[in-house]
């Protein structure tokens, strides 16, 4: 994948203080390692990446992305989103994944201004992860398969489906959900850049969509009342196909 460019190393040195990895073309991308695990080992750095979608990765930012390795892409995005915007650029040696967790559209539950937020959009992510279980476990087993790391997981903000996927694997690794639900919260910052390059576009937004903003509470509240209704995470996973075997190799290959 070549070898990094000293535009990279600054890149490495702002991630191992906040994560974040800065593209011009994309707005959400950051690495999910560095999370302390309550069993006192962190979240491995390196192995797993999140963002929104990078079709529109070119010229340096092409090259800093390439520096990174990135195996595997897994691309949660519908189908027809993926034919609507197109998909990664080909990279020697990457692998990609078009993942569809089964989801109603936005339309059919609009957000409704005034309505609390967080709340909305808890029980959205409590719909999708029922409809797209299998997805679900689809994503977090190809994350658990230590082969295809470094691999990066997106949709079409980074905060929604990808936010779900990360914040499951970060759960089964003993992440603490405060820590999940602050790196969840992070997509906020982001999805104000995000929103001013819409913008600039000419695009107009749906109608029914909720804002961009991502408040902690609606993961924490998502993390609880799945394991209100599964008995725990790894139940979940487990229910969306994920065998033991898998779930003890993310943990292997994901914490230090």
């Amino acid at each position: 994948m070549g070898k990094p460019a000293g535009r990279y190393r600054v890149r490495v040195d702002d991630t191992q203080v906040n994560r974040r990895v800065p593209f011009s073309v994309m707005f959400n991308f950051r690495e999910v390692g560095g999370h302390p695990a309550r069993d006192g080992r962190a979240v491995r750095r390196g192995r797993l990446y999140r963002s929104d979608s990078p079709h529109r990765l070119d010229g340096a930012d092409r090259e800093a992305f390439a520096a990174l390795g990135v195996r595997t892409v897994i691309d949660l995005r519908r189908p027809s989103e993926v034919e609507r915007d197109g998909r990664v650029p080909e990279f020697d040696g990457l692998a990609y994944r078009n993942i569809h967790p089964e989801h109603a559209d936005w339309g059919e539950n609009p957000y409704r201004q005034g309505t609390d937020l967080a709340r909305y959009l808890a029980d959205r992510y409590a719909d999708l992860a029922e409809t797209g279980a299998t997805g679900l476990g689809e994503a977090v087993g190809l994350i658990a398969d230590e082969t295809a790391a470094p691999v990066l997981v997106h949709c079409v903000a980074g905060k929604d489906r990808t936010g779900i996927v990360c914040g499951l694997t970060l759960a089964v690794l003993g992440v603490p959900d405060t820590e999940i639900a602050a790196d969840y919260a992070l997509s906020t910052e982001a999805a104000e850049r995000f929103q001013t390059w819409f913008n600039s576009t000419g695009k107009q937004v749906r109608p029914g969509l909720p804002p961009l903003t991502t408040p902690a509470e609606a993961m924490t509240l998502f993390l609880t009342e799945l394991r209100h209704r599964h008995g725990s995470v790894e139940d979940y996973l487990r229910h969306a196909g994920l065998t033991d075997a898998q779930l003890a190799a993310l943990r292997d290959h994901l914490l230090e």
